[in-house]
């Protein structure tokens, strides 16, 4: 039966236990843990732009190819946009060139830049395409072939040992050989002498030049037009006349130079012409009747015979050089009806040049003409030389035109730059208000027309 006793204990021992608890130490919270701090990667820098120049700069292994595409002015062009698909040859393909061809080629720069764009193709081929094709047009407008052999690509006999190394403006393919563009294709004729030569109808021609010491000159690059006559044509000379000129090689060099003119002019060209300039610097006339072509009294009998230098027309005479009449200022010294014009020529100092080796025509005042103007004016002008000379120039016309060209113009231009109006009139022709009184007097460096009145250039 539960007692008093018992009960008291046992509340004794409760209340005990309660103090315990009671004057215990309160529990140590736990800490609240601090956000951890987030640190923000920092972005991966983008990567340069790298053209296929920058790479081959940064490669090392294409020193000669960079040097030669910086002499050929195509660095900036390899590095723009394109896209370009580049066969790269290496140092060690350019060294294995012919000694001496670098420096040839870097002194070629038309040569070197053909070279250089026949590695270039548009747009961008990787290698996986390449395999595909047999050929491929580059920069420079030729093909370059494409063939797989036993597992390796050739581009002509090139081999291309890396592939795909890819730029911002296309690709890089590595070969170990430098391609060379096809030569074009040139016949070769021989020259004018070794056309002569084989020939077999000019022989007397070809010791002629032999004698002169002209084949050589004749073999050179040129281009010339030779007339040539055939031994048929040297044939037809006076008896002795060949021996003659062998004999004396200061004239038979003026004939010889008397037959070849400057420059490459086929038939087509010739029958267009009046005359033409000789290597001796005088000219031929041309002419064409009845359809047969005519050089001086000579026929053209065959045309268009192509050399290497130049070109050949047959001709069934020989050509003889007119003799020497002078110069305009020759002529118009010895005439004696040009005193004045001769004097104001000197005072300008416009002899040397009316003496040179151009084609001049002249409209020469005579010295009635000068007489005409009004007293105090020839020595005012010889005391103004500059206005003297703008008169003078204004009687010049370059080349020479004879009367019966000149009759069928309304102007010329001078050599001051002023035009001179020309005129006809009941069969008699004007320059200006000055009527031509002599007309084709010859010289050698041009012709002259007498005028009766100064030509007085307009006033600006």
């Amino acid at each position: 039966m539960f007692n008093k006793k018992s009960f008291l204990s046992i509340s004794v021992l409760l209340l005990l236990a309660l103090v315990v608890v009671a004057c215990a130490p309160a529990a140590t919270p736990e800490p609240t843990p601090m956000p951890a701090e987030v640190v923000e990667p920092e972005p991966e820098p983008e990567p340069e732009p790298q053209s296929i120049v920058d790479i081959a700069v940064a490669d090392g292994r294409f020193t000669t190819l960079v040097a030669a595409v910086q002499a050929a002015d195509l660095a900036d062009t390899l590095a723009n946009d394109g896209p370009f698909t580049v066969f790269a040859p290496t140092d060690e393909a350019f060294n294995m060139l012919p000694e001496g061809t670098i420096p040839a080629l870097l002194d070629d720069i038309p040569a070197l830049t053909d070279i250089l764009l026949y590695h270039v193709v548009a747009g961008e081929v990787l290698a996986e395409d390449v395999v595909t094709l047999d050929e491929a047009e580059t920069l420079l407008g030729e093909m370059v072939s494409i063939r797989v052999e036993n597992g390796m690509v050739f581009i002509n006999d090139a081999q291309v040992i890396i592939t795909d190394i890819i730029a911002d403006n296309g690709v890089i393919h590595v070969i170990d050989t430098v391609l060379l563009p096809p030569a074009e294709e040139v016949a070769e004729f021989g020259t004018i002498v070794d056309i002569a030569v084989e020939d077999g109808r000019f022989e007397t021609l070809v010791a002629a030049l032999q004698a002169a010491d002209l084949a050589e000159a004749l073999s050179g690059e040129g281009p010339f037009t030779v007339f040539a006559p055939t031994d048929e044509a040297f044939n037809q000379l006076p008896e002795g006349t060949i021996p003659a000129l062998l004999d004396d090689i200061p004239a038979l060099t003026d004939i010889l130079l008397y037959h070849v003119v400057e420059g490459e002019v086929f038939a087509e060209d010739v029958i267009t012409l009046e005359f033409a300039e000789t290597l001796l610097g005088k000219d031929v006339e041309i002419r064409v009747d009845d359809g047969m072509v005519f050089i001086n009294e000579a026929q053209v009998i065959i045309t268009d015979i192509q050399a290497d230098n130049g070109v050949i027309h047959v001709i069934d005479s020989v050509l003889l050089p007119p003799e020497s009449v002078g110069t305009v200022v020759d002529i118009a010294v010895e005439d004696g009806r040009f005193e004045t014009l001769v004097a104001a020529l000197q005072a300008a100092d416009l002899v040397e040049a009316l003496s040179g080796p151009g084609r001049f025509t002249v409209f020469a005042p005579t010295d009635e003409a000068f007489n005409k103007l009004p007293e105090g004016t020839i020595p005012a002008l010889l005391d103004d030389i500059p206005a003297l000379t703008d008169i003078l120039l204004y009687h010049v016309v370059s080349g020479r035109v004879l009367s019966q060209d000149v009759v069928t113009l309304e102007e010329a231009e001078t050599l001051l730059g002023e035009n001179i109006s020309i005129r006809v009139e009941n069969g008699r022709v004007f320059i200006n208000e000055s009527e031509v009184i002599i007309v084709d007097i010859i010289a050698d460096n041009g012709v002259i027309h007498v005028i009766d009145t100064v030509l007085l250039p307009p006033e600006n």
